[in-house]
């Protein structure tokens, strides 16, 4: 399953998503993991809680996790969060700046064992591919 990080310093998990200048990704599996890329944005926001209502940052961010299962950040506001679900990713929100690779190891560990119900939802949906949009009704 492909895996998108919010970071500054290409190591943690220590971004939030509007102000991230980097997200990383990588394919994830029970047993391995790879690097895929890094997508770097130049126009990013402050932390402070205030944004430029006329312009859509956001939008460069949301395209760039397409194929995305799971994004985790260090925090993200409620209307980002709704558009990143709308996107089919699940975001989360981690409480403390975090080694991606301990993340990785933690999704991992989940992967073998009995996975929650959150992440089973992102597994089968990064496995079902386009199909999994179709309504299978109409």
């Amino acid at each position: 399953m492909r895996l998108a990080f919010a970071t500054h310093d290409r190591t943690h998990v220590d971004a939030h998503f509007a102000s991230a200048k980097t997200f990383l990704f990588y394919d994830v599996g029970p047993d391995s993991y790879a690097f895929l890329e890094a997508v770097q944005f130049g126009t990013v926001t402050q932390e402070d809680g205030n944004h430029d209502e006329g312009e859509d940052r956001l939008a460069t961010k949301i395209d760039a996790l397409g194929g995305t299962s799971l994004l985790f950040v260090r925090a993200i506001g409620g209307p980002a969060a709704a558009r990143v679900v709308r996107a089919k990713v699940h975001p989360i929100k981690l409480p403390n700046d975090e080694t991606i690779t301990a993340v990785i190891d933690r999704v991992q560990t989940m992967l073998k064992t009995n996975p929650p119900p959150w992440l089973r939802r992102a597994l089968k949906d990064s496995e079902g591919g386009d199909e999994r949009f179709i309504d299978d009704e109409g």
